[in-house]
């Protein structure tokens, strides 16, 4: 099948779904607006994967207006009418608007008060880190690749609804399965669902993705404009401890040059959005952006590693109008950024930045990230130093050109520390600490000329870190913000203690609401990891050999087990 016959529109053309029939009635939901999801690579590729079938019959629906039913963009139907309601989740603050988008649909937010059909379905990267806070408004998650079954085990339920199968029966048949946990009824672990890794690409020795997701709408109400996304690699290979996506996608895969391709010239869009957590390391990156060049294909990257930045990449990307360019610093310091296990050198971030001036890029965007555990003044002095190199390199940089001056943004995030990576141990520091040490960084940048402060909010960073780290007992809070006027009142006048999950640091043998999760990392890995976070010891990249050459994280065994 085409990709043009794989449900693909352009603009303002929509798919208008024919009768029901025998097909079972699908909601795909986005918990967020329209244009969010038109952006949002996953859920397309959730909707491109099940769309087709000719036993389904699936519609999509986003948040709308507060106090109304949500319906269906494909029809008028209301999410109420559907026996199999689908969220696919992306963030934590999206479970306000998912328990909301339920509630005013008249569909009872608690799974306990649904005996009956519907049967809501939780996905996305929120049910591989910790679905916990949020299972008792699900039947069950589907945990891990969509690709991986999520499409066989709808259309086993619609075999079991048309043979006149409870729902109870259905979730009672599937609750031991991999890839699926049934809040309640799941025990013991539950192995996430992932496509096993294609072939070892050839000359490169990574595994190549089996099956890249890729957009199958392109319109002018999206995020990104107009942009038809493509999935370049899955995984990261650095495995940076702060970072979630370097160890629940593993193993590190890249997509086929050949495969990509074919995608592009099939759906022969405007303009292509290449995604991915290290662009810079997919060996085909050049050729492929050389591809798209020559066919007159606009092209942006989602970001790129600065020791990967070179030369012959900024050329290209400049012929091809890219005026932007995002480079991630992350730790304030040397000793930081080795504690996360950044593996970025100095000199080579320095080096893309002048880089970056003297090819005439016009906006340069740096982040860094603030509260991590054990930092310290010293670590922020030296980033005042960092801020004055940076400054020389941008001028050294576009030397005597004078309307040559490029904007930079100097951006500030807190650190979260999320599940299923070393430092899902940490404790956040407070919302004061984190104020404080944003509006120390906002100080430092002020004696430049053209570098410009864009900080984090504290509070919805701190809101991010008890929702991504809690427990089942969450639910209550969440149901209060979404009763009550939202998260800020939610969380000065519910009773319970929610803090609790963020404000102590974890010892080894805490019990973590995600442990039953098994996503093929083994927990004592990455005990060993939080260790020599504290030591500030750095941990050498996955090796491009792949798993066997390693075996330290555990994913080689478990690979072996599929």
């Amino acid at each position: 099948m085409s990709v043009k016959e794989e449900f693909f529109y352009y603009g303002k053309e929509e798919p208008s779904p024919e009768e029901t029939g025998g097909r079972l009635p699908t909601a795909l939901v986005f918990p967020g607006r329209k244009g969010s999801a038109l952006s949002t690579l996953g859920w397309q590729a959730v909707y491109r994967l099940l769309a087709p079938d000719a036993e389904l019959a699936v519609e999509r629906f986003f948040l709308g207006e507060p106090g109304q039913p949500s319906v269906s963009m494909d029809s008028d139907k209301e999410l109420s009418e559907f026996p199999l309601i689908g969220f696919s989740i992306n963030f934590e603050e999206e479970y306000l608007h998912l328990v909301r988008m339920l509630k005013d649909s008249g569909v009872p937010p608690l799974a306990a008060e649904r005996p009956d059909f519907p049967l809501v379905m939780g996905g996305g990267p929120v049910a591989f880190l910790n679905p916990a806070p949020i299972a008792p408004f699900f039947d069950f998650f589907w945990v891990g690749e969509a690709e991986a079954g999520l499409k066989d085990l709808c259309l086993e339920l619609k075999q079991h609804i048309y043979d006149g199968g409870s729902k109870k029966e259905f979730l009672d048949l599937i609750k031991d399965r991999d890839g699926v946990y049934v809040p309640g009824m799941t025990k013991g672990q539950v192995r996430r669902a992932v496509l096993p890794p294609g072939p070892v690409s050839e000359g490169h020795g990574v595994p190549l993705l089996s099956d890249p997701a890729y957009s199958c709408f392109i319109s002018p109400e999206a995020v990104f404009k107009d942009m038809f996304l493509v999935e370049v690699n899955r995984g990261c290979p650095y495995g940076c401890r702060f970072c979630a996506a370097g160890y629940i996608y593993r193993p590190p895969r890249h997509a086929s040059i050949d495969q990509l391709k074919k995608i592009v010239e099939l759906a022969d869009p405007p303009k292509v959005g290449l995604v991915g957590t290290a662009l810079t390391d997919w060996p085909d990156l050049l050729p492929y952006i050389e591809w798209l060049k020559k066919r007159k294909t606009k092209f942006s990257l989602s970001s790129v590693r600065a020791d990967g930045l070179t030369e012959e990449l900024l050329d290209i990307l400049r012929a091809a109008g890219v005026r932007t360019v995002t480079l991630a610093l992350e730790g304030a310091s040397r000793r930081l950024r080795d504690a996360a296990s950044k593996n970025l050198e100095e000199e080579d971030f320095l080096r893309a930045v002048e880089l970056c001036a003297a090819k005439g890029v016009n906006h340069l965007r740096v982040y860094v990230i603030v509260g991590w555990p054990g930092e310290t003044a010293a670590d922020y002095d030296e980033l005042a130093l960092m801020l004055e190199k940076i400054d020389e390199a941008r001028k050294r940089g576009q030397g005597k050109k004078k309307k040559q001056f490029m904007r930079i943004t100097f951006g500030a995030s807190c650190l979260v520390p999320k599940p299923w990576t070393p430092l899902q141990w940490a404790a956040m520091p407070s919302e004061k600490e984190l104020k404080d040490v944003l509006s120390k960084v906002k100080g430092l940048t002020k004696k430049y000329k053209g570098i410009a402060f864009s900080g984090d909010n504290p509070f919805q960073a701190r809101l991010q870190g008890i929702l991504s780290r809690g427990d089942e007992s969450l639910a209550e809070f969440i149901s209060y913000a979404a009763e009550n006027g939202g998260w800020k009142k939610a969380s000065k006048f519910f009773k319970g203690d929610v803090n609790r999950f963020i404000d102590q640091e974890l010892d080894k043998d805490s019990p973590l609401p995600w442990d039953f999760i098994n996503t093929g990392v083994k927990k004592a890995y990455l005990w060993r990891e939080w260790q020599r976070f504290q030591k500030a010891e750095k941990t050498p990249v996955c090796p491009p050999d792949g798993c066997a050459e390693c075996k330290s994280c555990g994913m080689h065994q478990w690979l072996e087990e599929l």
